[in-house]
């Protein structure tokens, strides 16, 4: 690394500084930076600090003001180096001897002040950022010496929110856009439309705002469920509201002197009955309430949406501009007589091309205009133009072929990145869209998958978590779904692949927790519930149980005598092994105090674990789990289907279990899940059949599972059939029957 006279003559010169350990202050920044050394000593904010900056990061320069506790008594243009010059805080255009790239910087905390330099606006903000950062992470009033050199591996780092579901205040966007700004997000994607309300004043369209922004109900849910209708503004049930362009420009502005671009998103083709009820001329039926999607072969529909993109690009500069594409069902297409008539004449052969057809207008529009489009991956049917941009959401395989297709590419599948799942157990949480994803899971991803050619992972331009606000209806539960899985989401995005260690950044983040708390960020807070894992050693024939919890370093308690844990029980220290059937009970205690609900940890040592099974009924290939193994590997599956433990059908399951040899059975039991979000349910009835030879089968049990009638989010239940007196055999047929026409899952299949 290499240093300007400037920083080495800082070396030297001590004029205010405080003696202070390593140990007593840190650098735990999020995202982690490339290269950080950590001196001896400390600088004191007990002055004031003039700030001289190179010309180009003028108005950059006044993010100093904006860092709590940092006395700025002066903002000079950096000409040279003054003798008298007092202990100082420069920002500086790097020379060619600084070794600096693009969007590079360093930040060095000496005696004589602070020193950030980058060849750019964009590296120079990052390292204001990292400044901010520290400053905001220290417990007294003086900053680390240190040394930090960094760049991103990506360019793109984007946070979305949807606004159209539900409204927010204008205020909280600015506050949304301070934390993303702080964790070096550098992309807002703002979702101003969709069917549950329009959000950006048109002039040339007054309705979409005075009566396509209001709805007669304040919660999405009521309205996707009582009509879907919409109200003039000023009714005595008008819910919602829009943002003037005045107010746009505003925030563009704002974002701007963070240091990050905001991506309009207007929706089309689908995704769009707000429009169509108050301009049903747009639609195929030309009745309001009809459908979701614009005709496209009516020729007023692109004057419309080029209208309205016409005001949208005088407001927002933005490179890139987002137009949906996604969801739109082509019913109406196939029986519209403008729409056929479009077909015929260009000679396509599927209402997939016709809808390639309509992005394809809109981005020659949008390039005319000097612009890049960007749309969600179901634009690539059909065919896509050059030049567009995709965002993979409905998993990775979208990004993987556009990018495999030298199209540019947003990685934000559902899988990693919706930050509108459940990050917890559901039985706890918020009502969520479902899903479920945790810190850590955020954490594991890597956007640039093996699949993409070495040659192509350039298209790549980065990753963005996507916030739908179906069930976020203010701000505050906003902020619980997208923080601190967002910090998450900055390291995925900034630090290299091979630096990243989620044991690591879990250490750095409690540092964190205190700075959302100065920022008034309503966060998840982490669980004290424990949460277990078990694992059964065939050899020994034990189960090995390790127990932890989302605190960082956990007081977890446990009994297996069948008495619930208190502050005597024994303490957690490493994996447990049991070599018997047991129920362990265990939970969480902060001092004297129980924090948790006692978790029940089924242990089976049971008669199936490791035999060979046959299934006459496939898993869903989405979900093999462990494959044959999975149902008696003695591992139990957690909240999540996701797990590797829990196996998937979409038909019924039948199988039957070999044990090698007839044994005396009393019970065979199976646990299910049931989540009736996605679609995951109870089987309506399971039957036990035993046989000594494998091919005559004889019923040994029924039970039809108790469903709740009204399911909560998540369920799980273990289903026993228990045999009235104890039977002998050597096969076991398993059936549970799938009546929802949905998914089961299941995780083991206990004998005894």
């Amino acid at each position: 690394m290499k240093f300007s006279r400037l920083t080495l003559l800082g070396c030297f010169l001590v004029i205010t500084w405080c003696s202070s350990s390593a140990q007593e202050l840190h650098a735990d920044l999020i995202p982690k930076p490339n290269k950080v050394v950590i001196n001896e000593g400390a600088l004191s904010l007990d002055q004031s600090f003039p700030v001289y900056y190179s010309e180009r990061f003028m108005e950059l320069s006044q993010l100093a003001t904006d860092i709590p506790g940092m006395r700025i008594s002066s903002f000079e243009l950096f000409k040279r180096v003054k003798k008298q010059q007092p202990t100082s805080i420069w920002i500086l255009e790097s020379q060619a001897s600084d070794n600096l790239r693009a969007s590079e910087y360093t930040l060095i905390i000496n005696p004589r002040g602070i020193v950030i330099k980058s060849p750019d606006v964009a590296g120079a903000m990052a390292g204001m950022q990292s400044l901010h950062q520290l400053r905001m992470l220290q417990d007294s009033n003086a900053l680390p010496f240190v040394e930090i050199q960094d760049k991103p591996r990506f360019g793109y780092r984007g946070l979305h929110l949807d606004v159209s579901r539900h409204f927010m205040p204008f205020d909280f966007l600015k506050k949304y856009i301070d934390v993303m700004a702080l964790y070096k997000f550098n992309q807002f994607h703002w979702h101003l439309t969709d069917g549950a309300g329009w959000r950006l004043a048109i002039n040339r369209y007054p309705e979409l705002t005075s009566k396509a922004a209001w709805r007669p109900q304040a919660h999405f849910q009521d309205w996707e469920q009582y009509g879907k209708r919409y109200v003039a503004q000023g009714t005595p049930n008008a819910h919602g509201g829009f943002y003037t362009q005045e107010q746009a420009r505003e925030l563009v502005a704002y974002a701007a002197r963070k240091g990050i671009n905001i991506i309009p998103e207007i929706e089309m083709p689908g995704h769009s009955e707000e429009v169509l009820a108050v301009y049903p001329e747009l639609s195929c039926t030309g009745l309001p309430y009809t459908q979701n999607e614009f005709c496209v072969g009516n020729e007023q529909t692109f004057t419309f949406l080029k209208n309205v993109l016409d005001e949208v690009l005088d407001i927002f500069p933005s490179e890139y501009i987002h137009i949906g594409g996604d969801e739109a069902d082509k019913s109406h297409w196939k029986t519209c007589p403008k729409c056929q008539a479009l077909k015929e004449k260009l000679q396509l052969q599927t209402e997939e091309e016709l809808q390639s057809y309509a992005v394809q207008q809109m981005d020659e529009y949008l390039q005319a205009k000097g612009r890049k489009m960007i749309g969600w991956d179901e634009i690539l049917e059909g065919g896509l133009t050059d030049g567009a941009t995709v965002m993979s959401w409905r998993g990775e395989e979208g990004g993987i072929e556009a990018a495999n297709k030298g199209h540019d590419v947003i990685m934000t599948p559902q899988s990693h990145l919706y930050f509108d799942f459940y990050q917890f157990d559901p039985r706890t949480q918020p009502k969520a869209f479902g899903g479920y994803l945790p810190l850590e899971r955020v954490y594991s991803y890597n956007p640039v998958s093996t699949q993409i050619d070495a040659d192509k992972a350039k298209h790549i331009l980065g990753a963005q978590a996507n916030l739908w606000t179906e069930y976020m209806p203010n701000p505050q539960q906003v902020e619980y779904m997208a923080f601190p899985r967002a910090l998450a989401l900055a390291e995925v995005n900034w630090t290299e692949q091979e630096q990243r260690d989620f044991p690591e950044f879990r250490r750095r983040l409690q540092k964190h927790y205190a700075l959302l708390q100065d920022l008034q960020v309503n966060y998840y807070r982490p669980s004290f519930d424990v949460q277990y894992d078990v694992v059964y050693d065939s050899a020994k024939r034990s189960n090995r149980i390790t127990l932890s919890s989302e605190q960082f370093d956990p007081t977890i308690r446990y009994t297996t005598d069948g008495t619930d844990p208190d502050n005597q029980s024994p303490l957690y220290i490493a994996p447990i092994d049991l070599a018997v059937s047991a129920t362990l009970k265990t939970a969480s205690f902060l001092d004297s105090a129980r924090m948790s609900p006692i978790t029940n940890v089924e242990l089976d040592i049971h008669k199936a674990i490791g035999k060979s099974v046959q299934y006459n009924t496939k898993w869903n290939e989405r979900y093999p789990a462990q494959g044959e193994r999975t149902l008696v590997d003695g591992r139990k599956g957690g909240v999540t289907y996701q797990d590797g433990k829990w196996q998937g059908f979409t038909s019924d399951i039948e199988l039957v279990i070999d044990l090698d040899r007839r044994e005396e059975l009393r019970r065979v039991a199976a646990r299910f899940m049931q989540m009736p979000g996605p679609g995951v349910f109870f089987p309506g009835s399971i039957k036990v059949w035993i046989s000594d030879n494998g091919k005559s089968y004889r019923e040994a049990g029924s039970l039809v599972p108790h469903v709740d009638a009204n399911p909560g989010v998540l369920d799980i239940q273990s289903f026993e059939v228990k045999f009235d007196k104890p039977v002998m055999a050597k096969f076991i047929k398993f059936e549970a029957k799938n009546t929802k026409n949905a998914f089961l899952f299941i995780d083991e299949l206990v004998v005894d």
